[in-house]
């Protein structure tokens, strides 16, 4: 019987210390990254004059930014979806300048406040996206109507290399298909015009400094009067240089930016469209200007 239970004890001894080595062996498992991430932004930027696609859109503004979405890691898909605003200092009372018709006793101005909507997919780099353009003209938020000054809504298909080069390398082709988009004929009756907008642009980041600069080459591919151009013309060359400074919860942008438009801006005063433009605009009438630039300070969250 002792040497039974001797058999048994040295038995249990031998798994006891097999088991120990097998678990010895066995790899720690690294814990699993989500595969989809929740991501968001926020901030605001204030600019000594508000620049749209190198026209000048107002003077000193607050800009606010704010958006919400998420990162598919394993099939690299990014989801956008926020808001986006402009108050200026010639803004507050919302009305400002002069008659828009001679008829009407309510002044208004080309420059009010400005709140937007946008969203984006990117996949792969490719990206298709909208903005829904609002300006507090009195006007229904999503009022659609042909030639309605109180909203715009645009599309977007745009490509960017990411790290395949270095820099980034981008093209963005934008096309309104609803709101205030029209063009003028010589009865000045109001044409539906698919005004389209086509960027090429590079930035290059010096990670080591904080410092980005960019360029980019906008044109309107056919006639536009929100571009001022009636036919194919490049209409803006532009230049910007940013410098950022990283905290632990905040990003500060320090940035300059400077703009050229060699064709496109009608100047005319014959032209249906100068006519209609330049009286809507009161006594703002800057954004015929062919050379403007820009500073700012942003901050984000």
């Amino acid at each position: 019987m002792k040497k039974i239970f001797t058999i048994l004890a040295a038995v249990m001894v031998a798994a006891t210390t097999l088991h120990a080595e097998l678990v010895e062996e066995v790899p720690e498992v690294a814990a699993e990254e989500p595969a989809v991430v929740f991501a968001y932004e926020a901030g605001a930027e204030a600019v000594s004059a508000y620049l749209w696609r190198g026209m000048y859109n107002g003077g000193l503004s607050f800009q606010p930014t704010a958006s919400v979405g998420f990162d598919a890691l394993d099939a690299n898909i990014q989801f956008r979806f926020g808001a986006w605003g402009s108050v200026g200092a010639s803004d507050w009372k919302f009305q400002k300048g002069l008659p828009l018709y001679p008829d009407d006793s309510n002044p208004n101005t080309y420059f009010v406040p400005e709140l937007d909507v946008f969203g984006s997919i990117q996949l792969w780099g490719v990206t298709l996206g909208f903005t829904h353009y609002y300006y507090f003209g009195g006007t229904p938020y999503f009022a659609q109507l042909e030639d309605d000054g109180g909203s715009q809504t645009e599309i977007q298909i745009g490509y960017n290399t990411g790290d395949l080069i270095p820099g980034n390398l981008y093209f963005n082709w934008y096309t309104m298909i609803a709101g205030n988009d029209v063009w003028y004929d010589e009865s000045l009756v109001a044409h539906r015009a698919w005004s389209s907008y086509i960027e090429l642009g590079y930035d290059y980041t010096w990670e080591d400094y904080g410092l980005t600069l960019g360029g980019q080459i906008g044109m309107s591919p056919w006639r536009s009067d929100i571009y001022s151009n009636e036919k194919f013309a490049v209409v803006n060359l532009g230049v910007k240089l940013n410098k950022e400074w990283a905290f632990d919860v905040v990003t500060l942008d320090l940035f300059a930016q400077g703009t050229f438009n060699p064709d496109g801006l009608i100047t005319d005063k014959n032209d249906p469209a100068y006519n209609v433009f330049v009286n809507a605009a009161g006594d703002d009438k800057l954004y015929l200007q062919k050379l403007n630039g820009t500073i700012g300070l942003g901050i984000w969250f």
